[in-house]
């Protein structure tokens, strides 16, 4: 799975794989050494599971997006992986093109989660009123988030540069206590029309 995976990846342009890894340690002293910008794992590897291996390298490689792929659809494991700092979650029977594009796009710090699991977020994330804090700017962006719009194309829309709207979005997460971009778009789609 991990060398075809690798060979799907490596097919796109804009992916070079820069390594594989056979557990979770492997994976987080690879990625120490060589820095890329996405890793994907496994929740169940030999060594460290990869909610550890993901901990550890929200630790030590914050700047890294961490995607967990996995066959698990239980919710509570979409929620561990969350909590631990995973940008995104998503499920190996994807097509694979969705997969590719998966990872081109959390490189670009939009990561995505399977939008079978997008549901059960929504249904978890309930309050009074989560918004009260938001700007109407941050409301905004928040409303396009949940469009699945880039950070670029939110610019666009709102006719402000695209620095501007990653401080927004980084304030909305910060407000709202979310750890990514993928929970706070699952967010909004529930609670808020744009």
């Amino acid at each position: 799975m991990r060398e075809g995976t690798a060979a799907l990846l490596q097919a796109d342009p804009e992916i070079e794989v820069v390594g594989l890894a056979a557990d979770g340690a492997e994976a987080v002293a690879l990625a120490e050494r060589r820095r890329p910008d996405v890793v994907l794992l496994d929740l169940e590897m030999p060594r460290m599971n990869g909610l550890d291996a993901c901990a550890a390298l929200r630790d030590r490689l914050p700047e890294v997006e961490v995607i967990m792929l996995t066959v698990s659809a239980r919710e509570d494991d979409l929620w561990a992986a969350l909590r631990v700092g995973a940008a995104g979650y998503l499920l190996k029977d994807m097509p694979p093109r969705e997969l590719v594009d998966a990872v081109c796009e959390a490189g670009r710090g939009e990561p995505r989660i399977a939008p079978a699991m997008a549901g059960r977020i929504l249904d978890e994330m309930k309050d009074d009123d989560p918004l009260g804090s938001l700007t109407d700017r941050e409301r905004e962006v928040l409303a396009l988030l949940a469009d699945g719009l880039r950070n670029r194309e939110i610019a666009e829309r709102l006719v402000i540069s695209e620095p501007t709207v990653k401080t927004h979005v980084r304030h909305v997460l910060e407000k709202l206590r979310f750890r990514n971009r993928a929970e706070a778009a699952a967010f909004a789609a529930r609670h808020m029309t744009s």
